[in-house]
């Protein structure tokens, strides 16, 4: 599975159980990323899309147990830690910005196996830019 996390500079995730920011350029580009294949999502994730965005998302309380191989997931409140063997990639978009967190995301070890693949950046709605980060498992030899 593909996984999504937004994240700011610090690698936060939540304050006080709550999102940091959105951005509803963002939520366009993850349903782009998606292609025809739907978002899989919690309810606390589901509620930041629009009513029209809605169709396109598959919204289970255990959607990453239940997504498999080229799934796409967005994860804003869950740990990923006990996933990790199912994860394909990981996408990760920061606000470049630094917000209050009291939840952070470990990114994996470096000598994990997973390298940092591509970047590029783009103009969100609330966001001048949006960064874009992808890391994928190398395969060991």
């Amino acid at each position: 599975m593909h996984v999504m996390l937004c994240l700011d500079d610090n690698n936060g995730m939540l304050f006080h159980h709550r999102r940091q920011s959105r951005d509803r350029a963002l939520r366009a580009h993850m349903l782009h990323l998606c292609g025809s294949q739907p978002l899989w999502v919690n309810d606390y994730s589901a509620g930041q899309f629009a009513q029209a965005e809605r169709a396109r998302l598959r919204v289970d309380a255990r959607f990453l147990d239940l997504a498999g191989a080229g799934a796409f997931c967005f994860v804003e409140d869950q740990e990923i830690a006990p996933y990790w063997a199912k994860v394909e990639d990981l996408i990760l978009f920061r606000w470049n910005r630094v917000y209050p967190a009291d939840r952070y995301f470990a990114l994996p070890p470096e000598d994990s196996g997973w390298t940092l693949c591509r970047t590029e950046e783009f103009a969100g709605f609330s966001h001048p830019k949006i960064a874009k980060e992808v890391y994928k498992r190398c395969k060991k030899s």
